[in-house]
């Protein structure tokens, strides 16, 4: 404000008292530079310069882990670590995670306080009970030298762009931002490295064509497609290398799994399959086939029974789909399966045949189900 008003007189003897503030993102050493530009009584003009050198490390260390959950959501663990070199206590005053476009994050669990958005305000009633003193002190953010935090928030899309185009793998989901004040009432913020969207692709996905048996029955593994958000990989595979010619390297810094489309050209995945079923009782399951490849293609599901364990059809085991149309033609059909064994099972064995040029494409297994026996029925 003087520097705008054309500066300060300053009286011999006297002084001017200014602090300058600056947010700094970078851990490491910096340097200040102060430069005072002055007049003398005589009219001259002169510059005076300073050079501080200090060290800026973070207080905090932030260790994250993304899990998929579907289609357009993820699951997101933040691990922060006191590691202050002074060994001074910290408290976290607050907690958000600001997501990319077209996302939305809520924190699961915890007590520690968050910003609210949006119009949700804190109007006092959720602390109206009683809480003891533990709940008290974990509820107060403190954080002890050397202790740590989890928090976990789940980012799924809300947009109706977002959730038609899904979440696939190396997309951004945004970045956690934590604040933090001292015994003495210093105040910081600091933010996690960019979260992506992890890739999940099946095992043996390479040799799947060379060993579709192992590939089907997911030998070795417990992989499974429901929740994997394998569909919308191929997809974003797809429309890129519908977009440009992506070279190994554009490929793996853009976190799309090499080649996954044309490895799998097709794609079956359940559509809100059940949880449970009762043993020997048939059960109808829904699946989306979508054609990801740059030809229409008439095609035939096959659930082979030789490659299914525990849960098979009941009915038709080839079903023709019909010719579906190129660059994400889809269908939905149903399928009806029956328990022959209790306990935790995965439906697999399925097979995509195109008629015309008799080319297979193995799928992985598709979902997990309990199966549990009836209940008894009371006279």
């Amino acid at each position: 404000d003087d520097n705008s008003a054309g500066g300060v007189e300053v009286e011999p003897g006297g002084g001017v008292d200014a602090i300058v503030s600056r947010v700094l993102e970078e851990p490491g050493q910096h340097i200040l530079r102060v430069e005072v530009g002055y007049r003398t009584s005589d009219g001259s003009t002169k510059t005076l310069r300073k050079f501080y050198r200090f060290n800026v490390s973070s207080p905090l260390n932030i260790r994250e882990l993304t899990v998929r959950s579907g289609d357009a959501s993820c699951f997101v663990s933040l691990s922060v670590e006191n590691v202050s070199s002074n060994s001074t206590p910290m408290t976290i005053s607050s907690v958000e995670f600001q997501t990319s476009p077209g996302l939305d994050a809520e924190l699961i669990g915890g007590t520690t306080p968050t910003k609210t958005t949006g119009g949700d305000k804190d109007d006092g009633s959720k602390n109206d009970a009683k809480r003891s003193g533990t709940e008290l002190f974990d509820g107060c953010g403190r954080l002890d030298p050397g202790a740590c935090f989890r928090y976990m928030f789940h980012v799924k899309a809300t947009s109706a762009d977002a959730s038609l185009k899904g979440i696939a793998c190396g997309d951004e989901l945004g970045m956690a931002i934590f604040s933090w004040r001292k015994t003495m009432g210093e105040a910081g913020r600091i933010a996690s490295s960019p979260v992506t969207c992890p890739a999940d692709k099946p095992p043996g996905l390479i040799t799947a064509t060379k060993n579709p048996s192992k590939f089907m029955m997911g030998s070795g593994n417990r992989y499974v497609v429901h929740g994997s958000g394998l569909s919308v990989d191929v997809a974003a595979a797809s429309a890129n290398r519908s977009a440009t010619t992506l070279t190994k390297t554009s490929k793996e810094s853009s976190g799309v799994v090499p080649d996954l489309d044309q490895v799998l050209p097709i794609t079956v995945e359940p559509v809100d399959p059940p949880t449970s079923m009762t043993l020997a009782q048939p059960q109808e399951v829904q699946f989306l086939i979508v054609n990801h490849s740059e030809t229409s293609m008439t095609l035939q599901l096959q659930m082979r029974l030789n490659y299914m364990s525990g849960v098979v059809v009941c009915g038709p085991s080839f079903i023709n789909l019909g010719e579906l149309p190129s660059s994400g033609g889809s269908t939905i059909i149903g399928v009806r399966l029956v328990a022959l064994v209790s306990g935790l099972l995965r439906i697999q064995g399925c097979c995509i045949v195109d008629l015309t040029t008799g080319q297979e494409t193995p799928q992985p297994p598709l979902f997990n189900v309990f199966v549990e026996h009836a209940a008894p029925v009371t006279q």
